[in-house]
């Protein structure tokens, strides 16, 4: 192998582990997450939305909590557990209000065109609405221009919606 060559090689390998390093030092997704070819980011292994977390927690309790299988309900394709029957009442009473925006998907990158999965544990409430994720960053981004930011994602999200699968 020439050294010309040789340099390319390891010069490429430095960018490939720069970019592993890059998604290594970001959030861990929960385990099988997420189909980000659905309108509901959902488990694609278990069709839970939110990981399993109950949507209503993050109003009620201003946290993420992790919703139980005895307190199941089903809408939008999409399996929703909840801590309680309480919360599975209310999301059953009106899901509108306690489902993420944008079905789960990152708002900034709505805005931007592209449908990524929001992560749970990444999250705001704006407007009295619930948004998720991908990063700490892309939540920082919105946050500090959360009205021009959601106003791009929902001029965007007719644009996106049509990649995803109904």
């Amino acid at each position: 192998m020439t050294a010309a060559r040789q340099q390319r090689k390891s010069g490429a390998l430095a960018v490939l582990a720069a970019i592993g390093l890059f998604w290594l030092a970001g959030p861990a997704p929960p385990a099988g997450w997420a189909s980000t070819t659905e309108r509901i980011v959902v488990d694609p292994n278990r069709g839970l939305a939110l990981a399993g977390f109950d949507p209503v927690a993050y109003f009620t309790e201003g946290k993420p909590v992790m919703g139980v299988e005895q307190f199941e309900y089903e809408f939008a394709g999409a399996v929703w557990r909840f801590q309680n029957q309480g919360n599975r009442a209310a999301f059953a009473a009106n899901p509108d209000v306690y489902t993420p925006v944008f079905g789960g998907h990152d708002p900034v990158g709505v805005a931007r065109g592209v449908a990524r999965a929001g992560h749970p544990e990444i999250w705001t409430i704006y407007n009295e609405h619930l948004y998720l994720f991908y990063s700490a960053e892309a939540r920082q981004t919105f946050v500090s221009e959360a009205e021009r930011t959601a106003a791009a994602a929902e001029r965007m999200w007719p644009t996106v919606m049509r990649t995803l699968s109904p």
